[in-house]
């Protein structure tokens, strides 16, 4: 089977639809080459008294005579008792496992083969038994922040998607296998990514994720586990790097519009909006370089405001109809509130904060800020690059390209 481009050494099996076959094919997966290779060495773990459980043999040759003889008489009694105690006694001992699902059962403490499909027997008083599901699982990484090798700091989280390929190991190898797995995943993605700049997880994202998830499997094949995709997510840049702007990314998330549209095909469109933003971008400025002289000379914040609140009116607000909230940070490290609410009337906007819930709030810099609405950073490059942060409907937010063209026509 071929997992990220990478043969992983084990292979789709038909699976058996009864019990006689499952000393060759307990799971998904079986494997033609000995687990207990240099990667895997399977020593420590809880299976060792079986020592050829990864081979699908489960042959245990650690009892002693006597054991074994005592282990064969309560054997044989209690399937004597079930045997005449039938059927009442077939309520309690024939389950039923449809074909995504096995039974590992441990009679008298020893591991057994898996059962299943279909209707299986459980002995009473001396069998263990437990349900391992076959399907596919999915997580998420919840973001976290990530030191990169150039100093810079990015929120990144992640999905995954994973499946058992062997239901003994994945009980037998480990104790939790979801808060393993998430912890493993969470380790090995902050381990990735740290050695990687800041560009590097802004453009190569894909493949990242395919190297982590080779990564991840060489770490959980012990646990009979197998990951079969990670995506990884970028949330936003926290810091810049120590050498500056990295560049604008390929690929934000959530952008309208791209929802549908996946790898690469996701990424030529994110580069062809990029480069369409950025000879517009070229062109507003050519064309309107003379009428921009009003808005350039604007130097803080309150300038802007006092701009901006000249060109308010009852046509803008029908056009835009939305209130905006900014979550600026100066250039001394504070932070300041200022609004502009295009909901009502003529509108109106400030310092401050609206005593209403706005419809969508925007986190930047000062600088970025007075870049934007001179024209020299359009809003999309901006939340692109993660210079600018939005909560809330990001097409609400570019309604602010409106008012920018306002004021560069003033």
């Amino acid at each position: 089977m071929s997992l990220f481009g990478k043969s992983s050494g084990y292979e789709y099996q038909c699976l058996s639809q009864g019990e006689s076959g499952y000393g060759e094919t307990p799971g998904l997966f079986s494997s033609h080459s000995p687990f207990n290779n240099s990667h895997h060495d399977h020593r420590g773990h809880s299976f060792d008294y079986v020592p050829k459980v990864h081979q699908n043999d489960y042959t245990d040759k650690s009892q002693g005579l006597l054991s074994w003889l005592c282990n064969l008489i309560v054997t044989f009694l209690v399937f004597l008792f079930t045997f005449v105690t039938f059927p009442i006694s077939g309520w309690f001992v024939l389950k039923v496992v449809p074909n995504y699902e096995r039974v590992v059962v441990f009679r008298l403490g020893r591991i057994r083969p898996p059962k299943g499909p279909g209707v299986v027997l459980i002995l009473p008083f001396i069998d263990q038994w437990q349900r391992v599901d076959l399907r596919t699982r999915a997580f998420n990484i919840p973001p976290c922040k990530v030191c990169t090798k150039d100093s810079g700091l990015v929120s990144v989280g992640a999905d995954i998607q994973f499946r058992i390929w062997s239901p003994v190991m994945s009980v037998v190898a480990v104790q939790d296998l979801n808060s393993s797995t998430r912890l493993t995943a969470q380790n090995a993605m902050m381990t990735s990514l740290s050695k990687k700049s800041l560009r590097e997880i802004q453009t190569d994202r894909l493949k990242l994720g395919e190297h982590l998830g080779m990564d991840m499997n060489e770490m959980t094949k012990p646990w009979g586990l197998e990951v079969d995709r990670v995506e990884l997510i970028l949330e936003g840049v926290v810091r810049e790097p120590d050498g500056g702007h990295s560049g604008p990314l390929i690929m934000p998330p959530s952008v309208p519009g791209l929802e549908g549209l996946t790898g690469p095909i996701q990424q030529l469109a994110m580069h062809f909006l990029s480069q369409t933003t950025a000879s517009q971008c070229t062109q507003d400025t050519v064309s309107f370089s003379d009428e921009l002289h009003a808005v350039s000379s604007v130097s803080s914040v309150n300038e802007l405001i006092e701009t901006v609140r000249s060109v308010l009116s009852e046509e803008l607000v029908h056009q835009v109809g939305a209130c905006f909230h900014f979550h600026i940070t100066t250039n001394s490290g504070q932070t300041s509130s200022y609004y502009v609410d295009l909901t009502q009337g003529r509108g109106a906007c400030g310092a401050g904060v609206l005593q209403r819930e706005p419809d969508v709030s925007l986190c930047m810099s000062e600088q970025d800020l007075l870049a934007m609405f001179q024209g020299s950073l359009q809003p999309f490059a901006a939340y692109s690059s993660g210079r600018l942060r939005v909560q809330g409907d990001l097409n609400t937010a570019m309604k602010l390209n409106t008012l920018i063209k306002l004021l560069k026509a003033r």
